[in-house]
């Protein structure tokens, strides 16, 4: 078991305020992005169609009717884009690939132009010396594997993304040494054929599928990264690290007793029975068994052993988080209704920077101590920009800095965290919330494209240089 040495930061008074916050000198600073939020050009060099370009065309799905067709126009700003980030001083960025810019039916006839698209991004960033870290998956899910296989529901798609990812390993690995499979499990599964928020939706619109459909998915989803590790490694040029990004269940002890820190490494667990774990141990827990009951997705032994294929490392996206204690019922555990009054994002979603320091230790002590980068962290702001066009955003540089206090605290106690992407680069297709919602560091005005760092860019530059919390 892991002892946490964890108390409520310190205020800076004049005796204490000499204190340094540094992290480790190998402490990896990046931003990141995703293809269908960033990219446009939908339309253009034998892109497919994909299932969020579909879902977008859905009336009322979207706010204000937003959809991707534009986006940030960076397929067509590569060069603006890369330079903005050096300058910007990050020394890694993470970008995803759209399956169907690659495969236009997901599957079948390689589209040359996708992948001279991402090839020219690659060289780019290595010639600006910007480390590339390519995540394989981030939502989009060429149409045509929806319409032809129903998408993550059917194994077929595991086994069309193994050979997705192994033809991307071929083209890129000879420069590019860091992979991440997939992004964020249950928002492409649940939160889509569950709760028809994100593309494709379900099957009939508003009426949502089943929990046994969701943790096929799920369980598909997993053999589908598993064989993404495999064919990675495979076809790579040269030796490669790789694995998955995920939202894990970032729940903290409401306070700082033996008894409510062993409730929220609970939760943690149970959180994570479906997805991380299985992934960590190559099997699905008892527990989780029993509790799934008629639930419990179709699946065999050679195929859990697929899904425990080793990892390199984790990405975790951290937002927010849920508060727990202690509670004599069967769980052991109880989250704690978050109050009105808690400060919150743009989004509404509660602001816990505690939530970064908790999932990286019980990561150390429930996932064998592997690898962590942030592969997310931000937030939504109302970001107004002043008379003379600047967006001095210090919401966003508060927020930043309470989360990179417990950063900082976890590389000082001994967690395994090896590095912080910023999400995101800049102002982007916001899913379900379209434009309404901006998360970058950098605004995009979506008439011009015009990009315009804001004031956290210029403190996260500081922090950068430093390598230390300012």
């Amino acid at each position: 078991m892991i002892k946490s040495s964890f108390t409520d930061h310190e205020i800076f008074t004049g005796e204490n305020m000499g204190i340094i916050q540094r992290f480790p000198e190998d402490f990896l600073w990046g931003a990141a992005t995703a293809s269908f939020q960033i990219e446009g050009a939908t339309n253009e060099d034998g892109r497919g169609e994909s299932t969020w370009d579909v879902f977008c065309r859905r009336p009322g799905v979207v706010r204000e009717n937003g959809n991707g067709d534009m986006a940030c126009d960076h397929y067509h700003r590569v060069k603006e884009d890369v330079a903005m980030i050096k300058d910007l001083g990050y020394k890694a960025y993470r970008f995803s690939i759209a399956w169907s810019r690659i495969f236009p039916d997901g599957e079948g006839q390689i589209n040359q132009k996708g992948l001279d698209f991402y090839s020219n991004l690659v060289d780019e960033l290595l010639e600006a010396g910007i480390e590339p870290y390519v995540t394989l998956f981030h939502w989009d899910l060429p149409q045509a594997l929806e319409v032809k296989y129903d998408g993550w529901r059917n194994k077929e798609v595991a086994r069309l993304f193994g050979e997705y990812s192994g033809v991307m390993s071929g083209h890129l690995s000879d420069r590019v040494s860091n992979w991440f499979t997939l992004n964020e499990l249950d928002n492409f599964t649940r939160m889509a054929y569950n709760r028809d928020r994100h593309a494709p939706g379900s099957k009939t619109p508003g009426v949502a599928e089943s929990d046994k459909v969701v943790n096929q998915a799920i369980h598909n989803s997993m053999l589908g990264h598993g064989l993404s590790v495999q064919a990675v490694r495979a076809n790579a040029k040269r030796p490669v690290r790789i694995g998955i990004v995920d939202h894990p269940p970032a729940c903290w002890p409401i306070f700082h007793t033996p008894e409510n820190i062993a409730a929220a490494r609970k939760m943690w667990i149970k959180h994570n029975e479906y997805k991380l774990l299985p992934i960590i141990e190559g099997l699905y827990r008892q527990s989780f068994i029993d509790r799934m009951g008629e639930n419990m997705p179709e699946y065999t032994d050679a195929e859990m052993k697929i899904i425990g294929s080793p990892c390199d490392f984790m990405g975790f996206n951290i937002y927010s988080g849920a508060p727990v204690r202690a509670a004599d019922n069967e769980d052991g555990y109880e989250a704690v209704e978050i109050p009105l009054s808690m400060c919150k994002t743009f989004m509404g979603w509660p602001i816990t920077p505690k939530s970064i320091y908790y999932a990286l230790l019980f990561a150390k002590e429930t996932f064998n101590n592997i690898p962590i980068y942030i592969a997310e962290n931000g937030l939504a702001c109302d970001d107004i920009e002043t008379k003379a066009g600047e967006v001095l955003d210090i919401d966003r540089i508060e927020f930043y800095r309470q989360y990179l206090d417990m950063a900082q605290k976890a590389t000082e106690d001994g967690l395994n965290l090896k590095g912080f992407f910023v999400w995101s680069l800049m102002d982007n297709f916001e899913w379900s919330a379209g434009y309404t919602k901006r998360f970058g560091i950098v605004r995009v005005d979506y008439s011009t494209f015009k990009r315009t760092p804001k004031l956290s860019a210029e403190y996260f530059k500081e922090i950068i240089k430093q390598n230390a919390l300012i």
